[in-house]
């Protein structure tokens, strides 16, 4: 499985790791930390050097209750970091809704778009069927700023894999190619914890789609339900969910924590005898 992803492409026969940027003073796990270009390129370096195939930057958050930021102020904070990491010929991922900011990164260069809108909002569409980059499109019930407060589905798994087959649809009919399509159920947003367990026990099912699935999970509120770890603290939770999303077919998982996901992944491989160990 090939994803073309602008002017290269990422063999996805095995499961890659994309490391999470936020160039924010409030995302739930790491916000305020890189809001300074040299931290936020010392922090994508030491990603890299880790073994991370793509680096995600995101200049809004998207966390429950987050609030909403200007497309200038979101640009305004992932364009010089964004410039930076693709002179230094990094894989490049953003994590972004808005058609303005995805135009703006698209002209840079970016290889990916990873929107939790699923390419909803007017022109965003448009905006990557025009380009060469890949696109992941996430579900997700509500919006962030309201979405946990009381998610409800019949099935939940169904109900995912009938907008995702939706707007599957909506991108194929705009001309995105099918090697240029990723998808995420998007575990967190407007789900519940048996929502997410659901998701991840038959994550498999999403297969019939045919395209790469992501799997966000690191970090993530359902691991203080679990553990009762406090975000810091929920790394061994976060490698355990990881492993669970490759069970079920996950070819992107999406990280805090690159080195530790490579080094669990590499084992994982081993296990599953994909790799021949000397």
């Amino acid at each position: 499985m090939l994803l073309r992803c602008a002017d290269r492409v990422l063999d996805l026969r095995f499961p890659r790791v994309m490391g999470v940027l936020n160039v924010t003073p409030d995302s739930f796990s790491d916000g305020g930390r890189f809001v300074d270009v040299a931290a936020a390129m010392s922090a994508a370096e030491r990603m890299r050097a880790a073994g991370a195939d793509i680096i995600d930057v995101g200049g809004e958050s998207t966390r429950p209750g987050a609030a909403a930021v200007s497309a200038d102020e979101e640009w305004r904070r992932v364009e010089p970091i964004l410039c930076a990491l693709l002179e230094r010929g990094a894989c490049v991922s953003l994590d972004s809704s808005k058609p303005e900011v995805i135009r703006a990164g698209l002209a840079l260069g970016v290889h990916l778009i990873n929107d939790v809108y699923a390419l909803r909002q007017p022109g965003a569409l448009e905006a990557v069927a025009s380009s060469g980059a890949a696109v992941c499109l996430m579900h997700m019930q509500g919006e962030p700023r309201t979405m946990q407060r009381a998610p409800h589905y019949v099935d939940v798994v169904a109900e995912v894999g009938d907008f995702l087959a939706e707007r599957l649809r909506a991108a194929r009919a705009a001309g995105i190619s099918e090697d240029r399509l990723v998808i995420d159920p998007g575990f967190g947003f407007g789900k519940s914890l048996p929502h997410n367990l659901a998701l991840l026990r038959r994550l498999g099912e999403l297969q019939s789609l045919a395209v790469p699935i992501l799997a966000g999970l690191s970090r993530k509120s359902m691991l203080a339900q679990l553990t009762g770890r406090p975000v810091e603290a929920r790394l061994a939770g976060s490698l355990a969910l990881a492993l669970a999303a490759c069970e079920g077919g996950a070819r992107i998982i999406r990280v805090h924590d690159v080195a530790e996901t490579v080094d669990a992944l590499k084992v994982w491989r081993a296990w599953r005898h994909e790799t021949t160990l000397d």
